[in-house]
């Protein structure tokens, strides 16, 4: 297994090296630069004040000279420094805005888990049947719904007409003073209604893998077999047809782990959300390379980390994958 294992982290270094250099020239095809943005609303800057900044910026340097520094000074473990009026650190701003999208997914992967696993045995138990018409139709409605008009439609229902959940911002004004139990409870009310909006878009994908995995395990022979031996259905769905029907699921989830830093640009823009989405919104809105490459590096690490951890959980489910 060590060996599978190292062989995989291995081949994946030119890998990332193919997406940083990718993100890189994609970044510099948009209009506009950070001193593009700053200058062009403000008549007082000279043609030569322009050409100043980019200098300072090392904007003016040809592209491969600009990749091949910040590749450096990537390796180093420095990731600059940003182009926005606060310039701080990249990562220091990174380490702030990361914990909340953190939780943020973390926990609506737990929901969406609890949810879609018995969704997606129990149509598979019928299929065709009432229960799984219901909810093919109750899944496919959200996740073909928009993200930003079912948050508006939550935003208009429950914090406006019931003024049951807040409608933006991570906490309430004073809430530093409360207790911690009590933040906690107040972070909680405040996420509610953003996490729901996740979950509800991700859960059609989850079940509907999770019902097509279990149609094809419930036809293989060790299934019938357990059957012929007095098995009852439970067992034989719980038993025996749901761990080898959870083998695709592995793969669905190692390619969520990108999503736990990278957050949701669109939910976390509408609600208000200072998490890695919102943080990835402006640094493209005012053009902060720096911000943008940290970013876009971090989730290419994890998407290749994703897919290690399915790697590795294939081969743990079926030993006949780190054989080839």
């Amino acid at each position: 297994m060590f060996g599978y294992i190292l062989h995989r982290l291995i081949t994946s270094i030119p890998l990332l090296l193919g997406i940083t250099l990718l993100s890189f020239l994609v970044i510099q095809l948009a209009p506009g630069d950070p001193v593009s943005l700053q200058t062009d609303l403000n008549p007082n800057i000279s043609p030569a004040a322009y050409e100043k900044l980019r200098e300072q910026f090392h904007l003016d340097d040809p592209l491969p000279v600009q990749y091949f520094r910040w590749l450096t000074d990537i390796l180093r473990g420095d990731f600059g420094t940003s182009l926005a009026p606060d310039g701080r650190d990249v990562l220091e701003k990174i380490s702030a805005h990361l914990p909340i999208t953190l939780w943020m997914n973390v926990i609506g992967l737990a929901l969406v888990l609890l949810l879609a696993t018995p969704i997606g045995v129990l149509s598979a138990q019928a299929p065709g049947k009432w229960f799984d018409r219901s909810s093919t139709v109750f899944v496919f409605i959200g996740f073909a719904a928009p993200s930003f008009w079912v948050g508006l439609l939550g935003m208009l229902w429950f914090g406006v007409h019931l003024g049951w959940l807040p409608v933006s911002g991570i906490q309430s004004y004073g809430s530093e003073f409360l207790p911690f139990a009590q933040r906690l409870l107040d972070w909680g009310w405040h996420l509610t209604l953003p996490i729901m909006v996740g979950v509800l878009g991700s859960l059609a994908g989850m079940s509907r893998y999770l019902r097509s995995s279990m149609l094809e395990v419930v036809r293989q022979d060790y299934v019938l077999t357990a059957q012929a031996k007095g098995a009852t259905k439970r067992q034989t769905m719980l038993g025996h047809a749901l761990p080898n029907a959870l083998l695709p699921v592995i793969t669905v989830l190692g390619l969520s782990v990108p999503g736990l830093i990278g957050g949701s640009v669109i939910i976390e823009s509408l609600f208000g959300i200072p998490g890695m989405g919102k943080l990835f919104y402006d640094g493209v809105m005012m053009r902060d390379y720096p911000v943008i490459m940290g970013i876009l590096t971090l989730g290419a690490v994890l998407t290749l980390l994703g897919n290690l951890l399915a790697d590795v959980g294939y081969a743990l489910a079926d030993p006949r994958v780190r054989q080839n």
